[in-house]
Parts: C-alpha cells; sequence; structure tokens
C-alpha cells in the first residue's frame, strides 16, 4: 500500500512539473506574441513570415529565461537556507550529536519536506540507539564491578594473619562463587550478543521435544527434590525441528527460574501440545509471581524485576533476554502470565517445522 502510494505521489508530482512548465511556456510566449504584434501594428516592417516567428520565438525563450531567474531569485536563497541547515544536521550527527530536529517548514510539502522528516527521523532512531548503548554499557559496568568488590574485599582479608584454615576455606568459596558468577555473566553476554548479530547457526534438525523435555527436568532433579516440588508433566509425543542444543537453553533456563521462584513444597506443571502447525510448551508454577508492570520489561536485559524476586535468587537478568532471542530466531513467540503470590505461566509457541 506504501510503494503504490509513493507511485501515485511521483507521478503527480511529475504531473505537476509538467503543467507548470507549460503554463511558464504558455505565458512566455503569449507574451512575446502579443508584444511583438503590438510592436508590428505601429510600426511598418517589411518582414518575411519565418522571421516574424523566429523573432516570436526567440522573444518568448527570453521572456521564459527570465521568468525563471525571477522565481531563483525569490526561492533560492531560501533553498539554500534549508540546505545548509541540513548538511550542518548532518555533520553534527557524524560527530555523533543526535540531537538533532529540524523544523519542517509547512511550505515543503515535496521532496525537501520529506527529506527534513527522514533526517529527522533518523535521529530520533540514533538517539534511541546511543541510549539503548549508553544503559547497556552502565548495566554491564554495574554487574561485573558487584563480585570484582567482594573477590577484591575477600582476597584483602585473606591477607590477614591468625585466620583460621575454616576462615580461609570460607573466604575462599565467596571468591570461587563470584568468579563462577563472573564467568557466567561473561558467557551470557557473549551467547546474547552473538544471537543478536545473528552470526548464530540454527542447525535445525527433527528430534523428539517430549524426550528433551524429559531429560531436562530428570537433570533438575536433585534441585526441585530439595524443595520438595510436586512436578506434573503433561507431554505429547511431538517432533520439532529446530535447533535441539539452542531450545535446550530455553527450556532449562525456564524450568530454572520456576523452580528458583517457587517457595518449598510448591508445584511445577510442564504441559507439551501440538496444536495444528504449532507447537505450545507451557510452564506453570506457584511461585511468588510477576508484577504487571515487570512483565511488561522482564525480556528486557539486566532487567531483574522486583526486589522480592533479586532477593531470592541470584543472576544477571540476561537468561531471559537469551531465552526470548533463541524463540525468536525459530520464528516463535514466548508469553508470560502471571499474578504476584499467586504464580506464573510462561507460554513458548514454536512452529513444527
Amino acid at each position: 500500500m506504501i510503494k503504490r502510494l509513493s507511485k501515485v505521489s511521483i507521478v503527480l508530482r511529475v504531473l505537476g512539473a509538467t503543467s507548470m512548465l507549460f503554463v511558464c511556456s504558455g505565458g512566455a510566449f503569449s507574451l512575446a506574441f502579443w508584444l511583438t504584434k503590438w510592436f508590428y501594428a505601429r510600426h511598418e516592417v517589411d518582414w518575411p513570415e519565418y522571421v516574424v516567428q523566429l523573432v516570436n520565438w526567440a522573444l518568448g525563450i527570453l521572456f521564459l529565461i527570465v521568468l525563471i531567474g525571477i522565481v531563483n531569485l525569490t526561492t533560492g536563497p531560501r533553498q539554500r537556507a534549508v540546505w545548509i541547515e541540513m548538511m550542518d544536521a548532518l555533520k553534527r550527527m557524524a560527530k555523533g550529536d543526535f540531537n538533532v530536529t529540524l523544523d519542517r517548514d509547512k511550505k515543503y510539502h515535496g521532496q525537501i519536506g520529506d527529506f527534513i522528516q527522514s533526517i529527522n527521523d533518523m535521529a530520533h532512531e540514533l538517539k534511541q540507539v546511543e541510549m539503548l548503548r549508553q544503559e547497556f554499557i552502565s548495566n554491564v559496568s554495574h554487574e561485573i564491578q558487584s563480585p570484582l568488590t567482594s573477590i577484591r574485599g575477600f582476597a584483602s582479608t585473606l591477607q590477614r594473619e591468625g585466620l583460621s584454615l575454616e576462615e580461609q576455606r570460607h573466604y575462599l568459596s565467596i571468591i570461587e562463587k563470584e568468579t563462577t558468577r563472573l564467568s557466567k555473566i561473561s558467557d551470557n553476554l557473549l551467547k546474547l550478543t552473538t544471537l543478536e548479530s545473528e552470526q548464530q547457526q540454527l542447525d535445525p534438525k527433527r528430534y523428539r521435544l517430549d524426550t528433551q523435555l524429559e531429560s531436562i527436568v530428570l537433570a533438575c532433579e536433585p534441585q526441585w527434590l530439595e524443595k520438595e516440588l510436586e512436578l506434573e508433566l503433561g507431554l505429547e509425543e511431538v517432533e520439532i525441528v529446530a535447533s535441539e542444543e539452542m531450545l535446550s537453553q530455553v527450556w532449562v533456563n525456564l524450568i530454572h527460574n520456576a523452580i528458583k521462584f517457587t517457595p518449598a513444597k510448591g508445584s511445577i506443571k510442564i504441559i507439551l501440545q501440538s496444536v495444528g502447525s504449532e507447537i505450545k510448551v507451557r510452564i506453570t508454577d506457584t511461585g511468588i509471581g510477576i508484577s504487571l508492570e515487570d512483565q511488561l520489561r522482564i525480556f528486557e536485559r539486566f532487567y531483574k524485576g522486583d526486589k522480592q524476586r533479586t532477593r531470592t535468587a541470584d543472576g544477571s537478568g540476561l537468561g531471559l533476554s537469551i531465552v526470548k532471542k533463541i524463540v525468536e530466531l525459530h520464528r516463535g513467540e514466548i508469553r508470560v502470565n502471571s499474578q504476584l503470590n499467586d504464580g506464573s505461566t510462561f507460554e513458548v509457541t514454536l512452529p513444527v517445522n
């Protein structure tokens, strides 16, 4: 529809320019005709007919040139000022200044107006990208600074004399934990960067999705047994063509989150269904839930939600961002439905092929 409208717009502009040219030409040659006719009527001129017509034509061309010159003198300085302003705006954006807004004169409805609007749109989009970049750097710095501070502090404590062997082991275990956390942040950042740059190859193959989910649940058995959680599986026998390794990251993350945020003796239900050409996986828990405000941002990078959730378990806020990106690479979608203190349901929809 947009392409069609743009073609109509181009045709109308061409017709308008052509009509204007005909009007100007007709006016110039009409003026030349009536002026020479008036002159010939008052002065006796014995010229051949073709010479008379030639004079009329030359005078018409002269009037047309004068008319065009007058139009240029009238609109030229203003147009040059607009072009200078646009060039200055582009130079500022090239140097990293995206706080650029050009006033679109209502008189410029044609290509100049569209060009001005394009510059404003580009400046707005680049400004948004720059804000996201700065936020990303700030979040990474914050996430890395916290474990580094702990490592530095406990390493300094270990240098004190008189520490018992038990105290040394305790501090060393904390340093090891923080180092593992740093490594996990780095690994998740690398995964997310690779996924977002679309360098990750899907390598799809046909496999049993229900078998994969059962294996992941069994691998998590120590965690859910420790909290005495009740697990209910409703898995249809479903085959899917997808990247088995990448989807494994999705299920591991969602199931681990369900175990983390579900209190002891709670329950988790995992449902797998094939509906037409789609496959739906629902993971429901009876955990602490997610507020509506957090649900709108839960898939953003480094977003950790409310304090109740961040106190419950450590995390970098990258897991769900990776999950969402993997699902999107498989042309699927992920949704969350939750209420505070009433559990959460994450539903992943994927195409069969």
